[in-house]
């Protein structure tokens, strides 16, 4: 199912069916483990259940989650962006991860403005948080493009690495997704 579309880019629900080699694919590149860390999906019925019970599960519980990020000129599947609601962090957070070779190239900020204003026109929400380790500046420098501001440093559990905390700056409660 298509959510959205760009000028450049398609974003479009994740298929456990016919998305398992990309994302297997995606969550083993070593920026993606360095950064977002290690899902532990090695094989394509991994990636299969990586897709069933995180993104997939999301769209039926909250109303949206990770999407695919396609190339429109040919359907070439380049990364994923959308929302994740975590029970560790009050609001829904934004996050996006693709494939090195397309880096620089303005799909994170083009495809993560899109789910921005995708959360507050078509969902309602008011309050959008996102996640990064200390370390990475182009997320962070992406994050700020599309409207959010660093805040704190936070643990996500008691025994997690610390990560650097964006949130919009309105500091009012996230109203649920519009169904």
């Amino acid at each position: 199912m298509i959510v959205l579309e760009t000028s450049r880019l398609r974003l479009r629900h994740l298929d456990p069916d016919t998305d398992a080699d990309f994302i297997l694919a995606l969550v083993n590149e070593p920026p993606f483990l360095q950064y977002i860390g290690d899902k532990g999906v090695r094989t394509l019925a991994d990636a299969r259940r990586y897709i069933t019970d995180g993104p997939f599960k999301s769209y039926e519980a909250n109303g949206y989650g990770l999407y695919k990020v396609e190339l429109k000129s040919d359907a070439t599947p380049i990364g994923m962006c959308g929302l994740v609601k975590r029970d560790t962090l009050p609001d829904a957070d934004i996050g996006f991860a693709f494939l090195k070779r397309y880096w620089n190239e303005g799909y994170a900020f083009e495809s993560a403005a899109a789910v921005m204003k995708y959360a507050r026109e078509q969902l309602a929400i008011k309050r959008i948080l996102a996640i990064t380790t200390p370390n990475n500046v182009a997320s962070g420098k992406v994050l700020n493009k599309i409207g959010l501001r660093f805040d704190r440093v936070i643990k996500l559990t008691v025994d997690s690495p610390e990560v650097k905390l964006f949130t919009t700056e309105g500091n009012e409660a996230n109203s649920k997704s519009a169904r």
